[in-house]
């Protein structure tokens, strides 16, 4: 029997939450493989955001090359579909350079468009569309008519969304209406679509009340290297409170500061906050994943030794 030759692209992804330290042991992976990064972090697409993102520095940059940063401005729109778009041809590009792109972040809907193949509708987000939808959930009258609207055209979405979720009733009632199909339908045409991937998942952790304080030392840190005149620069541009490079985590309060809408010391407990519970549904989100092997940061030491075994990891990879 002919053997059937397995035409996969090898893809190394390195994920966790944030601070856990992903952006260290992907440059000493990527600088051990002579490889670059994709980073998978929804927030460093944003230009100019840089302190509040922990966006890698310049001088990590000019270590490894880094992919998917700084790739759209703070007002516009940048959606999974476009990342996905971006990383394909990333890796691609990388894999024709003879290179094992490493692929790493926090942003798990990023990594799993990639790595599971996400089948998007043909047109695209409908802004206009779903300001009008907004508009209506703003009326607590029609919010009952939104759902029973989304019944009507997509009972099987509508089985699995809670009535009183009105960003992805809206999400649903956007895409039957751009695209002309249920968004459950567009679901199943993803799990049809095989990965075109060969990949090893690497989870990075920690103990989580360490986690903890390494987010508030964060936050401290980016507070003091000037992360408020980051935004102070930003909003000298014209960009605004509204655009979705301000909404990100930390550039919300602190533009919500800047507008005195609340105090500093009310605005850095909200990041704070808001940072620990992201790290939580990020663990929760990547736990999920059977395929991920979950490595343990102690102290530096332990550091190295995570980055050895991945490497042995790859070097056994076909090629």
């Amino acid at each position: 029997m002919t053997k059937k030759y397995d035409c996969k692209q090898n893809l190394l992804v390195i994920a966790g939450p944030t601070a856990v330290g992903k952006t260290n042991i992907a440059i000493l992976l990527a600088r051990k493989l002579n490889s670059e990064i994709i980073s998978a972090d929804s927030a460093s697409v944003y230009r100019y955001l840089d302190l509040g993102t922990a966006k890698p520095t310049q001088e990590e940059q000019k270590l490894v090359k880094h992919h998917l940063i700084d790739v759209a401005e703070p007002h516009e729109d940048f959606s999974v579909a476009d990342y996905q778009k971006l990383a394909v041809k990333t890796i691609n590009d990388l894999a024709g350079d003879g290179k094992l792109p490493v692929l790493a972040g926090g942003t798990g809907l990023y990594i799993n468009a990639v790595t599971e193949n996400y089948a998007f509708g043909k047109h695209g987000a409908n802004p206009v569309l779903r300001k009008e939808l907004c508009q209506q959930a703003n009326n607590e009258g029609e919010r009952e008519y939104l759902y029973n609207r989304l019944l009507a055209v997509d009972p099987a979405s509508a089985a699995i969304i809670h009535p009183h979720d009105l960003k992805r009733t809206i999400r649903a009632l956007e895409f039957y209406e751009t695209e002309g199909i249920p968004i459950s339908q567009q679901l199943k045409t993803t799990y049809l679509n095989p990965s075109p991937y060969r990949t090893l998942f690497f989870g990075i952790t920690m103990n989580r009340q360490q986690l903890y304080e390494r987010i508030e030392l964060r936050v401290d840190k980016m507070i003091k290297e000037g992360f408020i005149d980051e935004i102070k620069s930003l909003l000298s541009m014209g960009y605004n409170e509204k655009d979705p490079g301000l909404q990100v985590l930390g550039y919300r309060q602190l533009t919500m500061y800047l507008k005195g809408k609340i105090d500093l010391d009310e605005a850095v407990t909200s990041i704070k906050k808001e940072t620990r519970n992201l790290a939580k549904r990020q663990l929760t989100w990547f736990r999920r994943n059977k395929e991920m092997i979950w490595f343990d940061i102690v102290d530096e030491k332990s550091i190295a030794k995570i980055v050895e075994n991945i490497y042995t990891a790859v070097k056994e990879l076909p090629a």
